[in-house]
């Protein structure tokens, strides 16, 4: 699960009142027009801001300034921008299932399988595409208001913002590392101990479809505990502090204990010795990786209380620490 950036383009506000207007306050004397139009419109994010300074957008006393020209109290910025719509995708009757909502937030259990953003080979069928669905208003957000993903074989909990300003303040949390994000991963190898990944990652640099621990790669910290030891494998409880594609996947093989199911890093199938047919059938036939986003703690965007949610565990991932508990079991003291 990656944090989306900060969008530079226009958004449908549905605003028809005209010009949004604040007046410059007498605290902000003598700063920097950029930093005072942050200030006096909290609910749009700086980069999206500093777009309508340069376009002509943002304007102080009806006029056009640069970003660096000097306020003075008394003076009224506005905003006169045209917005567009941004998510463009079409809506379709996917059933989601939803874990909390208001009119700022859906927290929502992605399950394995669903395709997040539509993109090249998947133009349809995505989460956004019934998230559209369910709320037509996201169209008007970013990325139908999600502001970070999992991968499409990964389950469990994500947060969706309903508003502008629940879009910018969610965005702000995650690049902050203050959103609480805990996975349960079950992973290949009898671990004896948790650790603390803090490796950087970027682009495979031979294979495009992965990503690798590289020293020149944006910093990644990944904080691994045990939640349960079998013979030849361990649950984990993974709790991130960055948000990088395929974070925990690249970290747990970096830690030679990768992910069961993964098909980009997890390795050849390695059964324990005297398996029974059950674990057998069950690991061989596990095809995804075995991770699941369990719980997601964020400061709610208007209220500013926290909201803390899980997703339960998917039957395939209980099935299978079910076959792993009951192998342990037939073992023990062998």
């Amino acid at each position: 699960m990656t944090a989306a950036p900060d969008d530079d383009t226009l958004l449908d506000s549905s605003n028809t009142e005209g010009p949004r207007t604040a007046q410059v306050p007498a605290h902000a004397a003598g700063r920097r027009f950029d930093a005072v139009l942050a200030e006096l419109f909290p609910e749009f994010s700086r980069s999206r801001l500093a777009e309508w300074v340069k376009s002509g957008d943002a304007l102080l006393d009806g006029q056009s300034v640069r970003p660096r020209d000097l306020v003075t109290p008394g003076q009224v910025a506005s905003l006169t921008a045209v917005l567009d719509t941004q998510t463009h995708a079409l809506p379709e009757d996917i059933p989601l299932e939803i874990l909390y909502q208001d009119s700022e937030v859906i927290v929502l259990n992605k399950p394995a399988g669903l395709v997040v953003h539509p993109g090249a080979g998947n133009p349809s069928g995505t989460l956004v595409n019934g998230l559209l669905h369910f709320d037509p208003s996201l169209s008007a957000l970013p990325r139908a208001g999600i502001v970070h993903r999992l991968d499409k074989d990964t389950s469990g909990v994500m947060v969706v913002a309903r508003s502008l300003p629940a879009h910018t303040s969610l965005v702000a949390q995650l690049s902050a590392r203050e959103v609480h994000r805990q996975y349960l991963a079950v992973a290949v190898g009898a671990m004896v101990s948790g650790a603390t990944v803090d490796a950087a990652i970027d682009r495979h640099p031979r294979d495009r479809l992965k990503m690798a621990v590289r020293e020149d790669g944006r910093d990644a910290v990944t904080h691994v505990r045990l939640r349960e030891r079998f013979r030849g494998h361990t649950a984990v409880e993974c709790r991130l502090e960055t948000g990088r594609t395929h974070q925990i996947r690249v970290h747990m093989a970096h830690l030679r204990f990768p992910i069961v199911g993964d098909p980009l890093y997890g390795g050849p199938l390695r059964l324990p010795r005297g398996a029974d047919e059950e674990l057998t059938a069950q690991l061989r036939g596990f095809r995804r990786q075995a991770l699941h986003a369990e719980t997601l703690e964020f400061k709610h965007p208007t209220t500013g209380e926290p909201v803390r949610t899980s997703a339960p565990v998917p039957a395939d991932m209980l099935a299978l620490m079910a076959a792993l508990r009951a192998d342990a079991a037939a073992h023990k003291g062998k």
